[in-house]
């Protein structure tokens, strides 16, 4: 009887290392140039930021230097040749002394303040009248606060400048900060989408104590509105202080300038001298500039906080 030996497969060889641990799988094809294209678009980015950032802060830097440069160091040098000195401050005091700069930093500083004040209660206790009374018409006030900041100012300054001249507030402060005052449809928003989150249970629970209508939107509402008068402070005092075409039309009278204005007219007389309009300039961007890094975590949440309610 014959036997027969039947080949038995012998086991390929293992390529596991010693010690029991698996060899490390190849990359896949695909996956480095998924990263040198994720690498790519990360310089490109940033690349483009630095570019968008230098071309932001050239013109910035261009009249620093030239703010700190004499007349004949100003023809001489280029743009962005720094000064030989930094103390040279005598442009700075011809702005102050002949460019009238002090007098617009005061005059922009009294239409800031009182038409800010004027705003914040005017929008508050319209918001308030029309999110916590119910009466006929409503619905029709808020469309028409809707329609009202879809028509462009410059359209109706004809009858403003005749209702201005009218009441005899034309070449005097109360004509800038009338309009600021009465002009602010935004703020009115703003205030009211804040009084919507408020509810009416706070209302209701101080008229049982007695509470009259005043004494709780004194009390009780408008300290809840602390947010709404933070966004509305950064918005209205910005348009304020940046203002032009108001001052210019309703205050022609160069005791009157606000800093805009006062910039603006103070290129006449210094037209050929660059370097002085440079130091003027410098005087108005600075306030700015610091208030907003000193406040500028507030200004991001006072906006962001207006946006979300």
């Amino acid at each position: 009887m014959s036997t027969r030996t039947h080949p038995t497969s012998e086991a390929p060889p293992s390529t596991a290392p010693r010690g029991g641990l698996a060899a490390p799988r190849p990359a896949a094809p695909g996956h480095g140039r998924l990263r040198a294209r994720a690498v790519l678009a990360a310089v490109a980015k940033y690349a483009s930021l630095v570019v968008a950032c230098l071309c932001a802060l050239t013109p910035l830097v261009t009249i620093l230097f030239a703010a700190f440069k004499t007349n004949a160091e100003y023809r001489r040098t280029g743009p962005l040749q720094p000064p030989a000195d930094w103390l040279h401050l005598d442009n700075f005091v011809t702005a102050f002394q002949q460019g009238g700069m002090l007098r617009g930093f005061v005059n922009t500083g009294v239409i800031l303040l009182v038409a800010l004040a004027g705003t914040i209660v005017i929008g508050s206790m319209t918001a308030y009248a029309v999110d916590r009374f119910d009466f006929r018409g409503r619905s029709l006030v808020l469309g028409a606060f809707l329609v009202a900041t879809l028509v462009p100012g410059v359209t109706t300054q004809v009858a403003t400048f005749q209702v201005v001249t009218g009441l005899g507030l034309f070449n005097t402060r109360w004509s800038a900060i009338v309009l600021f005052m009465g002009t602010d449809i935004v703020s009115i928003y703003i205030f009211l989408q804040f009084m919507r989150s408020i509810p009416r249970s706070l209302d209701e629970a101080a008229m049982i104590d007695g509470a009259d209508r005043l004494s709780i939107f004194v009390r009780i509402v408008f300290p809840l509105l602390r947010p709404a008068v933070a966004t509305v402070v950064i918005i209205k005092g910005i348009a304020i202080y940046n203002e032009f075409y108001l001052p210019y039309l309703y205050m022609p009278a160069r005791e009157l300038g606000v800093i805009s204005t006062s910039l603006f007219r103070f290129t006449g007389p210094f037209g050929a001298r660059w370097e002085v309009i440079a130091a003027g300039t410098i005087l108005v961007i600075v306030p700015t500039l610091v208030a907003f890094l000193l406040l500028q975590r507030h200004i991001y949440s006072g906006l962001t906080s207006g946006a979300t309610k």
